[in-house]
């Protein structure tokens, strides 16, 4: 049956998102990049506030190592012991936490629990613009995806 996965696998259209969802596409992953990005460091408190058990989260910590999302670093010899730091993939995450924090306040049952401020004042609104014109990108007929690789002309 697993056979047949790797079939499909082998078959599908490439997608940046379904590789990044490989790495980040649960829970626990996420969660735990985004104690870092606040600042969390240290094991016991990232369970804490992420609520994870253990075993997952030691699971989910090493996997996001392998990555190269967040790294460890010893602070304590005897016995050793480790803080946990983004990388800059890592840190290249905090957008995508913010969306997902600003939609789920807007879109899920949850009361909002953040106030999400901009360091203007305001509350924060974000939105994804154009880099080199800056225009706002409003729906999928303001991009175009062009595949690079030789992916379409092998389905033909």
């Amino acid at each position: 049956m697993w056979q047949n996965v790797d079939v499909l696998r082998e078959n599908a259209r490439p997608c940046p998102t379904a590789s990044a969802l490989e790495i980040l596409g649960e829970k626990w992953s996420l969660v735990v990049v985004r104690e870092l990005a606040l600042g969390v460091r240290r094991f016991d408190a990232i369970a804490r506030n992420t609520g994870a058990p253990r075993d997952i989260l030691t699971a989910r910590l090493r996997r996001l190592e392998a990555e190269g999302v967040l790294e460890k670093r010893l602070y304590q010899e005897h016995p050793a012991r480790y803080e946990y730091h983004l990388t800059p993939a890592g840190k290249a995450l905090r957008p995508l936490l913010l969306m997902l924090a600003l939609w789920g306040q807007e879109w899920t049952d949850d009361a909002p629990v953040v106030a999400v401020t901009h360091s203007c004042g305001a509350p924060l609104e974000l939105v994804p613009t154009c880099r080199a014109c800056g225009e706002e990108v409003r729906a999928s007929r303001d991009v175009s995806l062009q595949y690079v690789g030789d992916w379409e002309a092998s389905r033909a």
